[in-house]
């Protein structure tokens, strides 16, 4: 068998480089001719020089624009076009709630009218917002929530654990399934395994309906890139919560795992309940769950629950999106600041956009905060994250780094106007990648409570100074650097 081996062995040994560049250079190209985003070209093209082979195979399974997102694209286009006589016959009292808005919170009202436009979301007004600090706020009010059911009960979540809490929450769900209530449940098949054997051992003698969104298999394994991050749930069609906290005991402290776990969630009780039973509705439409109606009892018109301006729109974004949205709402919001912008976030691996956005707003008197934690649950994303802290800090970004625990929350904050509580990381993966989700709401008094829970948070974080940062050990700035390679794939 050698023998016949040898000679190709000595080929390739002599002229394997050649194949192997055609190979390299043919990927490149691949990569130049999709016309991504300039960042996102350099630093694919970086992975697949400096990691021969392996960066070849992370651009396989992470990097390629697969047939999928072109499915994606066309159902959102479909999906579209079934809201659109929708949006047209609700346009003068869109317009209306935007002049509203605009009268209380001055051109802040811009990204309504956006997500208006794009056909994201209408603006409602009339909701009832309750912030929801941690999972041991979160789940008394959610349990409480589901109990109460007497229609639906809708949840997607990227996280459902089958422990303790998870255990409780599916209690519930096969009661109220059992006494009539429709319950519609979506899991990311990635984030919730142990869910996903559970409900399909259970399959015939449960009546929850149970969708796992994009199945992964060895065959689908490139499109596992793609994840349903989305943490939502809408009880009845009028009560809605949205935020980072997944279904799982780590959330609730003190825990078993000895992490204090920092998070933030949102309640809504009005209007918007129409908005997150749209998003949930579309989500349905990519599994295989049988379709439903929304017609059918699952929009409400609530009486007033709410005096003074209550604004609330739903930011989304997928893969099949033809912009990253989430991230465009908030530029919107960065751009109109005059006072202060408060942002939390557990990683931070920003666009070049909202990066200069930031940086701008600082270098123009405005008080940027950032807040990420000190320390993380990504060795990787975390040396990533401090890459880029330096040109913020040059440029007047104050920075603190979160020490009680792990810093999940997903907010911002800007003026005391206008406030995103969601799923939405401030990096390329839920800007570009995942499906993510974020309430936009105008309160005067939620958007007080978010500025004070940063104040409190503050006291359990160190600032960084620019001083600081450039007395780092010089292997250190040199790791950040080198896990900067992997932007695209965090």
């Amino acid at each position: 068998m050698n023998e016949y081996l040898q000679p190709v062995i000595q080929f390739l040994e002599q002229w394997g480089w050649i194949p192997s560049s055609i190979i390299y250079i043919a990927v490149i190209i691949t990569i130049l001719i999709e016309n991504r985003n300039p960042t996102k070209t350099m630093s694919w093209v970086m992975v697949i020089v400096f990691l021969p082979v392996v960066g070849i195979i992370l651009y396989y399974l992470f990097g390629q624009k697969f047939s999928k997102v072109k499915k994606l694209k066309r159902i959102n286009k479909e999906q579209s076009l079934r809201l659109k006589k929708e949006f047209q016959r609700l346009e003068p009292l869109m317009r209306w709630s935007i002049q509203n808005i605009q009268s209380k919170i001055g051109d802040f009202s811009r990204v309504f009218s956006y997500l208006k436009n794009e056909r994201l979301s209408s603006p409602t007004l009339n909701n009832d917002v309750t912030l929801l600090v941690n999972g041991e706020e979160k789940f008394q009010h959610f349990l409480e929530s589901l109990t109460a059911a007497t229609h639906s009960i809708h949840m997607e979540y990227y996280i459902f654990d089958v422990d303790e809490i998870g255990t409780k929450v599916l209690d519930i769900l096969e009661a109220k399934a059992n006494a009539g209530v429709k319950v519609r449940l979506i899991v990311d098949s990635f984030g919730s395994p142990g869910l996903v054997r559970h409900m399909r051992r259970r399959r015939k003698e449960t009546k929850i309906e149970f969708q796992a969104f994009l199945p992964v298999t060895f065959t689908s394994l490139a499109n596992s890139n793609y994840r349903n991050h989305r943490k939502i749930a809408v009880i009845d069609g009028y009560i809605a919560y949205v935020g980072g906290i997944n279904i799982s005991d780590r959330y609730i402290n003190p825990n078993r795992f000895g992490l204090y776990w920092r998070d933030t969630s949102v309640k809504i009780v009005g209007n918007a309940g129409t908005m997150f039973q749209i998003s949930f509705w579309n989500s349905w439409n990519q599994t295989d769950g049988e379709p439903f109606n929304l017609e059918e009892g699952y929009l409400r018109d609530m009486p007033v629950v709410a005096e003074q301006l209550s604004a609330v729109a739903l930011a989304s974004s997928d893969p099949g999106s033809i912009g990253p949205f989430n991230m465009e709402a908030l530029l919107i919001s960065i751009g109109e600041a005059n006072e202060s912008i408060k942002l939390c976030t557990p990683y931070f691996i920003p666009s070049e956009e909202l990066s200069t956005a930031l940086k701008t707003a600082a270098a123009a008197g405005v008080k940027v905060e950032l807040m990420i934690p000190a320390t993380s649950d990504s060795w990787i994303v975390h040396h990533a994250s401090f890459s880029f802290l330096k040109p913020l800090l040059e440029r007047g970004v104050h920075v603190y780094f979160y020490e009680k625990g792990f810093l999940h929350a997903k907010t911002t904050v800007i003026d005391g106007k206008i406030a995103y509580v969601g799923t939405v990381n401030l990096d390329f993966r839920s800007f570009y990648i995942n499906y993510e989700v974020a309430a936009v709401i105008s309160n005067k008094s939620f958007c007080k409570q978010m500025e004070e829970q940063f104040e409190i948070d503050k006291t359990a974080c160190s600032i960084i100074t620019l001083k600081d940062w450039k007395s780092r050990k010089p292997w250190k700035r040199g790791m950040d650097s080198i896990c900067r390679l992997l932007a695209p794939l965090l």
